[in-house]
């Protein structure tokens, strides 16, 4: 009898200790697919609510191990963001007309701590009397902000991205740069989306902003960088 009593109280043991072996897999959300408004586009598809506002659908793919979603639009005029959340995978924002806007996709799980970005996309909502388009702000690539970079031989090289609504418009770009945070310009009318081989001493933080020019005439600011050179 005593030993029937053990060989039961081992099955026992053995299989609570299965079970606690067991785990639990959690999956990250994937990232989103941007749909609508379109990259690089002009919006025109808006409900026009009044002559300075319009209502944009905004629309993309679902992701997996996705609850929610966060919709981030930010004004790149004045770098101010909006963040709306939502279960669906569309969602109607109210915004400024003819003004142009970036925005993305941050996938959420309940389950983790753990979100996803989406690409970040720019467009432009259309608005009256508009007959050309600014460029969109540069994208500052590198130093990207609060950068901390090592400089070769007291030099360093500054790199950014260009983006308009209408091809081949971008005339040139004027770069900004000094050690306050109202930097003069260091280079204008340059072509090229680069500026190599520029001095820098070490021990030393520097401030820095790419202005954008087209044909017409019309410009766009990146806004305020800042890289320190160890």
């Amino acid at each position: 009898m005593k030993k029937a009593i053990f060989l039961l109280s081992a099955i026992i043991i053995f299989i609570g200790c299965k079970k606690s072996d067991k785990t639990v897999l959690i999956l990250n959300p994937s990232q989103a697919i941007l749909s609508l408004p379109a990259q690089n586009s002009i919006c025109t598809s808006g409900t026009i609510l009044s002559a300075s506002t319009s209502s944009i659908l905004f629309t993309w793919n679902a992701s997996e191990n996705t609850d929610t979603y966060n919709l981030v639009i930010k004004n790149l005029l004045t770098s101010d963001s909006t963040v709306q959340n939502t279960t669906q995978t569309q969602a109607s924002v109210t915004l400024l007309r003819n003004t142009p806007y970036g925005w993305y996709i941050v996938s959420i799980s309940a389950k983790t701590i753990a979100t996803t970005r989406s690409t970040e996309w720019k467009f432009y909502n259309s608005g009256p009397g508009v007959i050309t388009y600014a460029p969109f702000p540069a994208e500052i690539t590198s130093p990207t902000f609060a950068q901390v970079v090592s400089a070769t031989a007291g030099t360093i090289n500054l790199t950014w991205k260009g983006s308009v609504v209408t091809p081949d418009v971008i005339a040139s770009y004027d770069v900004y740069l000094g050690t306050n945070n109202s930097p003069v310009i260091t280079a204008s009318a340059i072509t090229n989306s680069f500026l190599n081989n520029v001095a820098v001493a070490a021990n030393t933080t520097y401030f820095w902003r790419v202005v954008t020019r087209d044909v017409f005439g019309n410009t766009s600011d990146s806004g305020l960088y800042q890289f320190t050179v160890n």
